[in-house]
């Protein structure tokens, strides 16, 4: 090899190494969680509770006007007799709400609104997940509260609902936030449909 070639080599080498470091820049900030960009953890009042002393964290707030927009959708193709609605899914939950007893609607919002504000960035104790794995909760066997199991079908029109709901919540289907929200519901599409 030639001195030339040495001296090339080496400035390679180096020069290679120099871009590489740089290349490991740290200066980029992280996309903070969607919880977070939902509103996290900043406290507001909460508009289900009347005493103005009480509030919630907006990301938490988020997430339960989504849930409930998404059962109200939910609930209105099932009063319209909508092809493909999701009655069977939910057909003791309805049956308890026909007859007046909504406790246990008002645990699925809970268990929802938990479940995703805790699975997506809200890290304080209010928005700890207890509840079933979704095998086990989305498997009538084992949750008497699900009615049947889901289809892909199925899966996929629940997805719909909750875009719908994300939308008319403020998170516009253009964003990235948007892709986001429908990217974790995704990677919950195997354990769901069984």
């Amino acid at each position: 090899m030639t001195k030339f070639s040495k001296i090339a080599l080496c400035a390679l080498v180096i020069g290679a190494s120099c871009f590489t470091s740089c290349s490991s820049d740290d200066s980029t900030p992280a996309t903070p969680s969607i919880y977070m960009r939902l509103g996290g953890t900043t406290l507001v009042d909460d508009p289900d509770n009347s005493d103005p002393a009480i509030k919630i964290e907006a990301g938490r707030l988020a997430y339960r006007k989504v849930v409930n927009t998404t059962i109200g959708l939910i609930v209105a193709d099932v009063q319209s007799n909508a092809s493909g609605n999701l009655s069977a899914h939910f057909a003791p939950l309805l049956a308890e709400v026909q007859a007046n007893n909504t406790t246990n609607l008002a645990e699925l919002v809970d268990n929802l609104t938990d479940f995703f504000s805790y699975n997506t960035g809200g890290t304080n104790a209010v928005n700890t997940y207890s509840g079933l794995d979704m095998v086990a909760a989305h498997n009538p066997a084992v949750n008497t509260r699900m009615g049947v199991k889901a289809t892909d079908a199925n899966y996929t029109k629940f997805e719909g609902y909750v875009g719908a709901a994300a939308v008319q919540n403020g998170v516009a289907a253009n964003t990235q936030l948007y892709t986001d929200i429908v990217a974790v519901l995704e990677s919950l599409r195997d354990p769901i449909v069984q």
